[in-house]
């Protein structure tokens, strides 16, 4: 007699593409909330919410772009500092928080907002990683890949502090999506 393996939460992830590292970790957790409640990396987490998170430019989406740029404004500083008198990443980050909160800004100023902060990071050099971050959070996450804006955030502060400031992300991603997106949609 043969027994079929209990499918565990994490063949979700494997179907969603999830990296493999991610997969891991879910592997440990026994069940979805919990790894949610435990993860310290808002990366994988900003990318699990915008799978879920509705159609490009949806009311739906507005708590991404919101997570996306709380995490790019904690790459933010290092940028300035490194470039004081280029505003464009701020500037972008502002424009997609003002459609975030439905308080302005259409899609097509996100959009303009992140092609100039694209122009900002072929002129920053050393702190492109901040301006992308930046980029992210104001155009991919109204369109997709809201976790380039946690990741780009991270990478900018390098090394011990990148751990940090992945936590750092999951916790700005936990405060917009206090529970977990529903794997089965």
């Amino acid at each position: 007699m043969t027994t079929k393996a209990v499918a565990h939460w994490s063949d979700a992830l494997v179907k969603l593409s999830a990296c493999a590292v991610a997969i891991d970790f879910a592997k440990t957790q026994p069940d979805l909330a919990t790894a949610w409640k435990l993860c310290d990396r808002g990366d994988w987490m900003l990318w699990l919410a915008e799978r879920f998170a509705g159609p490009a430019g949806s009311d739906a989406r507005r708590p991404l772009v919101l997570a996306a740029c709380g995490c790019a404004r904690l790459a933010l500083a290092r940028f300035e500092e490194r470039n004081p008198t280029e505003s464009r990443p701020r500037k972008a980050i502002e424009t997609a928080e003002s459609w975030a909160r439905n308080s302005g800004a259409t899609l097509a100023k996100v959009h303009s907002a992140a092609y100039a902060v694209a122009a900002a990071a072929a002129v920053a050099g050393a702190a492109v990683d901040a301006a992308f971050a930046a980029a992210a959070a104001a155009a991919y996450a109204v369109d997709a890949y809201a976790v380039d804006a946690a990741y780009a955030a991270a990478y900018a502060a390098r090394s011990t502090a990148r751990t940090d400031t992945l936590k750092r992300c999951a916790d700005i991603v936990r405060a917009f999506y206090p529970n977990p997106p529903e794997l089965s949609k």
